[in-house]
C-alpha cells in the first residue's frame, strides 16, 4: 500500500487532500518531513548512512532519522516512530527539542524522472547519555551504517558533500554542539 501523505498549502497549512508520496512528489505539493538529531553525553552526534537501494540520496550520510509524516500524523509522532525503525531507539515526546523548522524546494532527477520535492521540516534534536552503537537495530531498508562524529568530523562531511543537503538543520546542530563545548 502507498504511503498517505497529507497536502499542505506553502504556510504548512493542512489543505484537506490526502495524496501517496508519488503523488505529493510527482505534483510538487507541500509536506512535512520530521528529522531527528541524536547527541550523545560526549557532545558526538549519531549519523546513519542511507541503504544504498533508497531512490534519494542513496549512501548518503544523514542525520539519526527522518521521514514523511503520514497522513493523519503530527511532526512529534512522525519524529518517534522513525527514530524506532530506523535505528532502533524508543524516546519519548518529552525528550525531544524542537530546534528548528523550514521549507525547501528542490527538483531532484531519480530514474530518469524529475519530481518536485516541497517539504516544510520540522527538526528535533535529543541527548541521549550514551549510544552503543553495536546495539541498534537498523531498518536494513533504510540504513546500511551508523556513526558517531565529533563536532569537527560532522563538519568535514558536511563540507565534503558527503551528508544529504539538510543545511539549515545541520547549522542550527552546530550551534547546539558549539555551545555544549563552551559550557
Amino acid at each position: 500500500m502507498s504511503e498517505m501523505i497529507d497536502v499542505l498549502d506553502e504556510h504548512g497549512i493542512k489543505t484537506g487532500r490526502v495524496a501517496t508520496r508519488d503523488e505529493v512528489h510527482r505534483e510538487g505539493l507541500w509536506h512535512k518531513i520530521a528529522a531527528v538529531a541524536i547527541i550523545d553525553s560526549e557532545n558526538r552526534i549519531l549519523l546513519q548512512q542511507r541503504s544504498r537501494t533508497k531512490i534519494t540520496n542513496p549512501e548518503k550520510w544523514d542525520i539519526a532519522a527522518a521521514g514523511h509524516v503520514d497522513a493523519g500524523e503530527d511532526t512529534l509522532t512522525t519524529a518517534l516512530r522513525e527514530t524506532a525503525e530506523e535505528v532502533g531507539i524508543q524516546i519519548q515526546p518529552e525528550d525531544l527539542t524542537h530546534v528548528i523548522s523550514y521549507q525547501k524546494t528542490s527538483k531532484p532527477v531519480y530514474d530518469n524522472q524529475q519530481i518536485i520535492d516541497r517539504q516544510i521540516f520540522d527538526c528535533f534534536v535529543v541527548r541521549i547519555p550514551e549510544i552503543n552503537i553495536k546495539n541498534l537495530t537498523l531498518q536494513i531498508s533504510e540504513v546500511q551504517a551508523v556513526k558517531l562524529a565529533t563536532l569537527d568530523e560532522f563538519k568535514e562531511m558536511i563540507s565534503a558533500g558527503v551528508m544529504v543537503n539538510r543545511q539549515p538543520f545541520y547549522d542550527a546542530i552546530i550551534k547546539l554542539m558549539e555551545e555544549q563545548i563552551s559550557e
